[in-house]
């Protein structure tokens, strides 16, 4: 590959993190995220490929934190949404469009009731209210081995980034484990008749044990709880019809996103009538619910975008594309892992269509050094990372040329692990991003100081 050069990027990222705190609206998006020698700023993208601000191109397995799953600028969601878009996009009453698009995904995943929103946070936080005002009660419980819910208070409280959310609202998110019946069940003896609701998603990567999903779903209803599913990243990688149509579970509530419009804003809680109409105003039995009122839930562009998507998925083998090119992602990943003798350091986990890598230190304890190291040898082979999510428009070509990336990349790994990561890694490691406190001078350079 040809030198790479971040001019442009760096110039661009020192003026950002003056205007726009941690420079990015996406967390996961953020500088600390990434290695020093890594593109800063995304110009465009096709398919599976993106260009950078400096005119690099890159294969990417980001694909907008796995909210692109047919490829970066689909040519039948930009079609769709071009055309909708030129008759205007926001409405003093609702469009036809949001009527339409609500069939398409009612009919997709079996609910009963929709109400769109723009974002993840907004879906789950208003399946929450909901569940509290159906049930009267304040307690809600989320699984902790799933890392994000909300960027609202009550899940916001349960993380290392708490900061900002008074210790009333802390109080009244609890948490459980995945796979861990009895202590989702200790919750409801030592909460009893207080938990309105349980959340989590479908999977992480692995299948339920046990039955798990369908007995946690029989011990919500027998407390008196619902019984919620967040299909953010699960809906429309796992199944048509999400990680419950594959899994064969229906929840009360469930909240897709991300995918659902190929990456255009536009995310949804879907429930049965039952709970949803608290929302509505054809009930008389209990107050009313101040649920999803937003500016641009109807905004015809991304709805457009949905529907596009929706009927991609039913007209073309969208999943088992993904399942197909993920396999042989993890296939070759996992050879070259075994070539280089590094079984016990870097790992592929997660479902074919969903997969994520782990890095380790010569310790065998998670790194981030190691990781940063790792990305910076991938962007070097023109590959982004920091997943590894597949999109549609991946190609077998794709595949062979990232793999011989990971080759030459686990190659200094291995190299690395035997005299440290620093001498190989140029400037600072990346760090997670729920973490109390910032390293003071950590990313002073990134600012130009």
């Amino acid at each position: 590959m040809t030198a790479q050069s971040f001019s442009r990027s760096k110039a661009l990222q020192t003026k950002a993190l003056q205007l726009i705190p941690a420079g990015c609206h996406t967390y996961a998006k953020g500088l600390d995220q990434y290695p020093v020698l890594a593109p800063g700023f995304i110009a465009r993208g096709r398919g599976a490929h993106v260009w950078d601000v400096d005119g690099n191109e890159f294969i990417e397995y980001g694909m907008g934190n796995r909210a692109v799953t047919l490829g970066h600028a689909f040519p039948a969601v930009v079609e769709a949404v071009q055309k909708e878009i030129a008759n205007g996009c926001n409405f003093t009453r609702p469009s036809p469009i949001e009527v339409e698009c609500a069939e398409q995904l009612l009919s997709l995943i079996g609910a009963d009731m929709v109400k769109f929103c723009k974002d993840g946070s907004d879906a789950t936080s208003g399946a929450m209210k909901l569940a509290r005002a159906y049930t009267g009660r304040d307690y809600v419980a989320c699984c902790s081995d799933h890392p994000f819910f909300s960027v609202d208070d009550w899940f916001m409280g349960t993380t290392l980034m708490g900061a900002g959310v008074p210790q009333a609202t802390k109080d009244l998110t609890l948490t459980f484990r995945y796979d861990d019946l009895d202590g989702a069940a200790a919750l409801f003896d030592r909460y009893p008749g207080k938990i309105a609701a349980i959340i989590l998603e479908p999977s992480r990567g692995a299948d339920p044990k046990d039955d798990f999903l369908h007995r946690l779903k029989e011990l919500c209803h027998r407390n008196g709880a619902l019984f919620v599913l967040d299909e953010m990243i699960t809906g429309f990688r796992w199944a048509n019809g999400g990680g419950q149509a594959h899994y064969d579970i229906e929840p009360d509530l469930s909240t897709f996103g991300k995918a659902l419009g190929n990456g255009f804003s536009v995310s949804a809680l879907c429930g049965k009538r039952e709970f949803m109409r608290l929302g509505g105003f054809h009930h008389y039995d209990k107050p009313r619910v101040f649920l999803l009122s937003t500016t641009h839930g109807g905004e015809t562009g991304p709805l457009a975008a949905a529907i596009a998507t929706i009927e991609t998925y039913k007209q073309q083998p969208v999943i088992e594309t993904l399942h197909r090119l993920g396999a042989s992602l993890r296939d070759g990943f996992e050879q070259a892992i075994r070539r280089h003798g590094l079984g016990d350091y870097v790992s592929v986990v997660g479902r074919d269509s969903c997969l994520v890598f782990a890095t380790f230190d010569r310790d065998r304890r998670p790194s981030q050094g190691y990781r940063s190291l790792f990305l910076q040898e991938m962007v070097r082979g023109g590959v982004i990372c920091p997943s590894l999510a597949v999109c549609y428009s991946h190609t077998a070509n794709d595949i062979a040329r990232t793999l011989d990336a990971v080759d030459a990349s686990l190659a200094v790994y291995a190299r690395a692990l035997d005299d440290g990561f620093e001498r190989h890694l140029h400037g600072r490691p990346s760090q997670i991003v729920q973490r109390s406190f910032n390293v003071p001078g950590a990313f002073d350079e990134d600012l130009g100081a």
